[in-house]
């Protein structure tokens, strides 16, 4: 049995970036238009009038304060309101491979690696942009990979999930190293037109090189003391969209085809929950919760990192225990963790201790305990 490292990370930022006034003033816009269109029936009580939002209510509801996408012009567009990703030919590479491979390069350059060192590709994130060929694979094809590839989905949790396959694969020796990409276009399904979740969702992609730890040179590296994983059927936070979506009756991408939620229900179902996987996991490997220097948590709301951490260690975190990225980045699905990770590790000193965990529909919980080497 072979030990496993994080050898790297990278990260992918898309060029365009939104902030909370701009993204307001589009849906304001849209509103007063849809009111104004529909006024007589709101009138006589046969539709409701839509509610305008504001920056102020999205950074207290979730601590965002803006969000990188893919494409800007056509979310801000009142008329459209979902990017503008123009259909690829089949002989060019997808957006998501696009997307994972500049992060793939960058956790191969802090790994010291190349192609050459590495079996495997597992393209792990909540939204594959189609079922076949795997995105895994062409990402290998276009790094130069040889070996195997496959793609996987736990919705948010993808990240962890991946890292804990990745592990597997290299502690039994059927690969010396491991490159799990997370890929988000998070934008694609989310409904620009719904008040309540309007402004969660940002575009972004990570990656982490697994690989065996005598193999390992990098400046970079995390021992991977264990990984913890759990899943629990739910309906709070759901996507209905599918191919099947052709066989029913109906709009296919009508809005219920979209990203759905039961915040309220989420936050007080979910926190709980990832508070006391992690504690069980830190028992179970013997480590004192007070002996962990960072948590690199899954940013969807900043009220729910901070009551788990909360919990956790029974007193408010201070800023650099549970780092931030959410504000910037907003919610990045499955790569939200990792940037964390990715952003803030190089101040840690040899032998610390973190915990990398994410969290979400399924619902899905992951969690990973580093000692920097």
């Amino acid at each position: 049995m072979h030990k496993a490292v994080i050898s790297g990370t990278g990260l992918y930022t898309p060029p365009h970036s939104i902030s909370n006034d701009e993204l307001v003033a589009a849906f304001n816009t849209y509103v007063n238009q849809y009111n104004d269109q529909h006024a007589a029936a709101i009138e006589r009580g046969e539709a409701e009038a839509l509610a305008e939002s504001s920056a102020a209510f999205i950074e207290k509801a979730s601590g965002i304060q803006s969000r990188y996408v893919m494409d800007k012009t056509g979310i801000l567009d009142p008329q459209r309101m979902k990017p503008r990703l123009p259909e690829r030919g089949n002989d060019e590479p997808s957006i998501l491979c696009e997307m994972a491979v500049s992060a793939a390069r960058q956790a191969l350059q802090r790994a010291g690696r190349t192609a050459a060192d590495v079996d495997a590709v597992i393209v792990a994130c909540s939204n594959l942009q189609r079922p076949y060929p795997a995105i895994a694979i062409e990402v290998q094809q276009a790094l130069g990979i040889a070996g195997f590839g496959f793609d996987m989905n736990v919705a948010c949790s993808s990240a962890t999930f991946g890292i804990q396959t990745a592990c597997n694969a290299v502690q039994l020796g059927q690969a010396r190293a491991v490159l799990v990409v997370d890929p988000e276009i998070c934008t694609g399904h989310l409904n620009f037109r719904d008040r309540d979740s309007h402004f969660i969702f940002g575009d972004a992609a990570t990656a982490v090189l697994v690989e065996r730890a005598d193999l390992a040179s990098s400046a970079h590296q995390f021992d991977i003391v264990g990984t913890k994983l759990l899943t629990q059927f739910s309906n709070n936070i759901r996507n209905n969209f599918g191919f099947l979506n052709r066989a029913e009756e109906g709009p296919a991408l009508a809005a219920e085809k979209l990203f759905v939620q039961e915040g309220r229900k989420v936050f007080r179902e979910v926190c709980p929950m990832v508070a006391e996987l992690i504690g069980q996991h830190l028992a179970e490997q013997g480590i004192a919760v007070e002996a962990v220097q960072r948590f690199w948590l899954h940013q969807a709301n900043l009220s729910m990192n901070q009551l788990i951490v909360k919990k956790l260690l029974g007193r408010d975190a201070e800023p650099h225990e549970a780092p931030v990225i959410l504000d910037r980045y907003a919610n990045t699905s499955s790569a939200g963790s990792v940037i964390a990770l990715h952003l803030h590790q190089d101040d840690l000193p040899s032998g610390a201790l973190g915990v990398l965990s994410s969290f979400g529909a399924g619902y899905s919980i992951g969690s990973v305990i580093l000692r920097k080497r």
